[in-house]
């Protein structure tokens, strides 16, 4: 506390004397010695090189000039309370915060958490993105983004130096839809067509090494970032897709899709928060996002 209280600048402190009204009461703002605030007004006036003093009474009042640089000195401070209060932890959440999320993540019901972070925190404006994972994290090391959304394969992290918090995990399901013609095996379903995300998904990529492996090539017949719409085709018999287990339990309503589990095929994914560093007054709001994404995933419908 006492390397913040004397990185205040000179006028700053000058502004303290005064309103606090007394040299004495200045000393015990700023944890300082009588003297020693005088000595720094002394100072700033030979800085200034112009008197801010009248002397002539007891106890010292500002002349007219010093009356200038006390309006410009009650700016400073106020900047530097500001800043402080950004820095702060312990300091009621307040600001942009500025969060990305990964299209598989990017759902409905994440709506929740973010409703309940500025009901709880009303001074917190949110401004939301939904990217590719690898373009948050561009965003995140450029300083645009405070925090990211992003799913993950299990036992991964961001790549340094960035932080990652895992918060939940999800299965991610083959479907198609309700008494469809695939089966549960790799032959069957490499002559569907297919709904998936495009190229650059970690989950499409080990869904087609799966199919490689097993000897076949799928027929991807869409390529589509939003998930609803996935589920969309998928529902109408478009094709066969790769769903996280949770969207499936959310919008199966009427037994509408059909989950086909593939011989040596168990994939997960990681929900993870990344971020670059500390988020300083927003640390609560990232700390009520976390839990409510959390509350999210293991609360979701059997």
């Amino acid at each position: 506390m006492l390397a913040l209280v004397t990185a205040i600048p000179l006028p700053a402190r000058l502004a303290i004397l005064f309103l606090v009204g007394s040299i004495v009461g200045a000393a015990d703002r700023l944890c300082r010695t009588p003297s020693a605030i005088t000595r720094q007004v002394q100072r700033l006036e030979d800085a200034l090189g112009a008197e801010l003093l009248d002397r002539s009474v007891k106890p010292p009042r500002l002349n007219p000039l010093g009356a200038r640089v006390l309006e410009q000195a009650r700016d400073l401070l106020q900047r530097g309370e500001a800043l402080k209060s950004l820095t702060s932890s312990d300091t009621e959440p307040n600001g942009v915060l500025r969060i990305g999320l990964a299209h598989p993540l990017a759902v409905g019901p994440l709506t929740g958490p973010t409703r309940a972070l500025t009901e709880k925190y009303p001074r917190v404006r949110l401004r939301l993105l939904s990217e590719g994972t690898s373009t948050l994290f561009s965003r995140l090391l450029a300083g645009e983004l405070d925090v990211a959304v992003v799913a993950l394969p299990v036992g991964r992290t961001a790549p340094s130096p960035l932080l990652t918090n895992i918060v939940a995990t999800d299965r991610v399901e083959i479907v198609q839809r309700a008494a469809g013609n695939a089966d549960g095996n790799w032959k069957s379903l490499s002559r569907a067509n297919w709904v998936l995300n495009p190229l650059g998904c970690f989950l499409r990529a080990s869904l087609m090494d799966h199919l490689e492996r097993a000897g076949f090539t799928p027929t991807i017949a869409a390529e589509i970032h939003n998930v609803h719409l996935q589920l969309a085709f998928v529902q109408s018999g478009y094709g066969v897709g790769l769903l996280p287990a949770s969207v499936i339990a959310r919008n199966n309503s009427g037994d509408t899709l059909e989950v086909l589990r593939p011989p040596s095929f168990d994939l997960r994914m990681s929900v993870a928060i990344v971020r670059a560093g500390r988020l300083g007054a927003l640390e609560r709001a990232v700390g009520l996002l976390e839990h409510g994404i959390r509350d999210l995933f293991e609360a979701r419908p059997n």
